[in-house]
């Protein structure tokens, strides 16, 4: 089930941001994601509209956060669950609700950038991280006028 998030989510999503992220990106030191968490936490989510993916269970699995009615700056997902269209349903409702969507994303991050491609991103620019200084992509995805 996709539903948007509470504010009860918060503990929840904020472990799977940490788990997913230091998994999706070992190629960065693991205290640059322990340092971000408290302006994910305070600044980011409160900001972002965020779905959420629930487990039949009704623990939180996925999660999609959008800033600025156009940018996602998280989309992630238990490994356990990493195949099962969790991520794809999640982008399906950004997708329903914003016509135009951008993204960054680590060139490095290989499993994301191939998600991206399937989900029909084109990558806009070729960038650095000013957090990090590794090169990333910004890609757009926007609704075509008509079908």
């Amino acid at each position: 089930m996709i539903r948007l998030s509470q504010p009860a989510d918060t503990e929840a999503i904020m472990r799977l941001w940490l788990r997913s992220t230091l998994v999706a990106h070992p190629f960065i030191e693991a205290s640059y994601w322990y340092e971000s968490a408290s302006m994910v936490r305070e600044t980011f989510l409160p900001q972002a509209k965020t779905w959420v993916s629930c487990a039949e269970d009704g623990e939180i699995d996925g999660f999609i956060s959008v800033l600025n009615q156009q940018f996602i700056g998280a989309l992630f997902v238990k490994e356990s669950v990493y195949g099962k269209g969790v991520a794809q349903r999640l982008m399906q409702e950004a997708k329903a609700f914003f016509p135009l969507l951008l993204l960054e994303v680590y060139q490095q991050n290989h499993r994301a950038v191939a998600f991206y491609r399937k989900e029909e991103f084109l990558v806009i620019n070729d960038t650095v991280h000013p957090g990090t200084g590794l090169p990333t992509w910004v890609l757009r995805w926007y609704q075509p006028l008509c079908e």
